[in-house]
């Protein structure tokens, strides 16, 4: 199988791998990290060295990464936990975030304002940016904004955004407000710094970087109040309850490491892949690559095919043994086309017929040929089932 879904989930490196089966054939890291005694002492040393590692890979200090299950916990905790926290403190609680964000935001978003939270979106354009005059716009249009949630890079798109640049913006309108990042598809693709950025809150996952599934990062103002989702113990200083899997944070501090350690390398790789790729979809008729042309992460790319069913599409793609994804891999299952696509002003038959391709590290030129060589099959069959489709391009402006 060839994959071409790492937006997704990314293969385990063989180097984490060895740390996290280390980590768990070692009886001295067998015990509980909140236990006193040695066992539970060694247990607490692999923890605080993943928390280091990944601190050191975010420019963040340990003290400020608190560990999740993943990025959508870690999105949870940072939206809802920090509005409900400035409720409390009778400060302004409103969330402005974009309508191309991930669905962990968005119904975290959706969950405060059923509890009487304001939410507001900011405009986007018809390649998905966000405009440092339209979050200017949506601040000053809404004084009761205390939490403003923006992604580094889009899970659909692989649009990048100048983070820095928009929160200068925030701080010129809304000083008091708090700024969170969702970095999950941004982390080990671009450079990210918690304190240069000038960010209070930056979420992460370890799924996206090679590392294992389930665990992740909330990284976060030392001081900073938190109402936290879990309750029943003081790990994670109070802020996520529940016994820290060691195994798993073992493997994700290497997978932090290397991720920061081989950035350009990789970051060189895949953009060299997606160019071919795109050179390759432009010879094709029909054929739509949406989001931002010049500011990307480097390893996407969103494209329509006119007259396809993308979930079709991508299951003929998998027959012939390459796998791609339509749409979000958190929205699989779902014949709806993306939230992010229509926010773009495409019609839903538009949206559907997209598919995502996301390379890696393991892909090959010869991974992108084989893509481009099986399309023009898969994509007559799919015409062919279908009968064409009302289908209609949004340009845009």
């Amino acid at each position: 199988m060839r994959y071409l879904d790492h937006n997704a989930t990314t293969p385990l490196d063989p180097r984490v791998r060895d740390a996290v089966i280390a980590a768990l054939a070692d009886p001295l890291l067998q015990g509980n990290p909140a236990s006193v005694h040695s066992t539970g002492q060694r247990a607490r040393a692999a923890v605080e060295q993943a928390r280091r590692a990944v601190a050191r890979a975010l420019g963040a200090e340990p003290l400020e990464v608190t560990f999740t299950s993943g990025g959508t916990e870690a999105d949870n905790l940072a939206l809802l936990g920090s509005a409900r926290a400035l409720r409390a403190a009778g400060r302004p609680c409103g969330l402005l975030t974009s309508p191309l964000e991930h669905p962990a935001v968005l119904a975290a978003a959706r969950r405060l304002q059923r509890e009487g939270h304001p939410l507001a979106l900011v405009a986007v354009d018809a390649h998905g940016r966000i405009e440092a005059d339209a979050l200017r716009a949506a601040l000053r249009e809404n004084p009761e904004i205390g939490v403003i949630s923006l992604a580094a890079a889009n899970h659909v798109l692989g649009n990048a955004y100048d983070i820095p640049a928009l929160v200068r913006v925030v701080r010129e309108i809304a000083p008091n407000a708090l700024v969170h990042c969702d970095a999950v598809q941004a982390f080990g693709k671009l450079p990210l710094d918690f304190h240069a950025w000038d960010l209070d809150l930056l979420s992460v996952s370890s799924h996206k970087i090679y590392g294992p599934k389930g665990v992740g990062a909330l990284v976060h103002r030392r001081r900073l109040a938190l109402d936290p989702l879990l309750l029943g113990g003081q790990q994670e200083r109070g802020r996520r309850a529940g016994t820290e899997p060691v195994a798993s944070l073992a493997g994700f501090g290497i997978a932090a490491q290397l991720a920061a350690a081989e950035l350009p390398a990789r970051h060189a790789h895949v953009v060299a892949l997606a160019d071919r790729l795109r050179a390759g979809l432009a010879d094709m008729s029909d054929v739509t690559v949406h989001g931002d042309r010049e500011r990307r992460v480097g390893n996407t790319v969103s494209v329509g095919f006119e007259g396809c069913d993308g979930q079709l599409l991508a299951m003929n793609l998998d027959l012939a043994g390459i796998a791609v994804s339509y749409g979000a891999a958190c929205s699989s299952g779902t014949p709806e086309p993306s939230p992010v696509l229509l926010a773009l002003g495409l019609t839903p038959a538009a949206a559907r017929s997209a598919l995502r391709i996301s390379l890696g590290a393991g892909n090959t030129e010869d991974d992108v040929d084989a893509l481009l060589a099986a399309l023009p099959e898969a994509i007559a069959r799919v015409r062919g089932a279908e009968g064409g489709g009302d289908w209609r391009e949004v340009t845009p402006s």
